[in-house]
């Protein structure tokens, strides 16, 4: 089971601002978020740590 993580902490794992995250998420550099209900999303922990080894490579 993966965890859902929002905006703030991933921000800080991957050391981005959100207007980069968002801009990213548009080019289809950085993974989608998963909608919550209304205007509430957060991102799976896992894809976001697959980013971060990624880019580690």
């Amino acid at each position: 089971m993966t965890r859902l993580i929002r905006l703030p902490e991933v921000q800080h794992r991957v050391g981005l601002g959100r207007s980069t995250i968002y801009r990213w998420m548009s080019e289809g550099k950085f993974p989608k978020p998963v909608q919550l209900g209304g205007y509430s999303v957060a991102w799976s922990e896992r894809e976001v740590e697959a980013w971060i080894s990624d880019r580690l490579k």
